[in-house]
């Protein structure tokens, strides 16, 4: 891992953006499932509603939900059938989703506090696993990578659904316009944390595209992978198997 890594168009030392990242989200994490309707006109529902159907969660199957904090995937998931663990390396956003599913009469869910980097549990102990909107923030993404191959039983599923860059020229002056100046304000108005949103919408500038992702993955080992991008490249679905 090199001296640096970056911490939107920053670069820092890799403790340092651990340590920020868990700041920016211990402090939006009770507006986050909010400030994602706002920030995508409420698309992001339809997104994880496609990536749930691309996993394809069985009755029984055991799936890790990397990142999976307010619970957003992993409800969709156990409604399925799937025995799901939902781990984050952030509590304040665990407890989130835990309250949400309480209120929600969702029971049989696991809950865990876990570096991706560095996961606690057993190898090949998992069916597939799920990280949503979360790689980009982790500090050693060929680690956590590494670390999801192990993971996984052979013939496991890895899905990972992160913002992009959009390869529809106009559309992406438009958008870039619109997450770099408008998203902090709305961060600012609603969860009252302006530098927050701005890290966020930097660090999606800062995340590798489509097919130097799409190679990362098959660098952890995985085979069959793809890159589908949604709304031109503005969110982009990757899966890859073990085998």
């Amino acid at each position: 891992m090199s001296e640096t890594v970056s911490y939107g168009f920053q670069e820092v030392d890799p403790e340092e953006k651990t340590r920020r990242v868990g700041s920016v989200f211990a402090r939006v994490a009770a507006r986050y499932d909010l400030m994602n309707d706002l920030m995508s006109g409420g698309l992001h529902r339809l997104w994880k509603d496609d990536f749930v159907r691309a996993v394809n969660p069985r009755p029984g199957e055991r799936i890790l939900d990397m990142a999976g904090g307010t619970g957003d995937i992993a409800f969709r998931m156990a409604k399925r059938g799937a025995h799901v663990t939902v781990a984050d390396i952030n509590p304040a956003m665990l407890d989130v989703g835990k309250e949400r599913a309480k209120k929600r009469g969702l029971e049989g869910l696991e809950w865990s506090e876990q570096n991706a980097e560095v996961l606690s549990f057993e190898s090949a102990d998992f069916d597939a696993y799920t990280i949503a909107f979360g790689i980009r923030n982790v500090t050693d993404i060929p680690a956590a990578l590494r670390e999801a191959y192990r993971a996984l039983k052979f013939g496991g599923r890895f899905f990972c659904l992160e913002f992009s860059r959009c390869e529809w020229p106009v559309f992406a002056e438009v958008y870039d316009s619109y997450s770099m100046n408008v998203v902090p304000k709305i961060g600012k108005a609603v969860a009252h944390d302006e530098e927050a949103y701005q890290y966020l919408v930097e660090s999606i500038r800062r995340f590798p595209d489509m097919s130097t992702f799409k190679s990362m993955i098959a660098d952890a080992g995985f085979a069959q992978t793809t890159a589908r991008p949604i709304l031109g490249g503005v969110v982009a679905m990757h899966s890859g198997w073990k085998i």
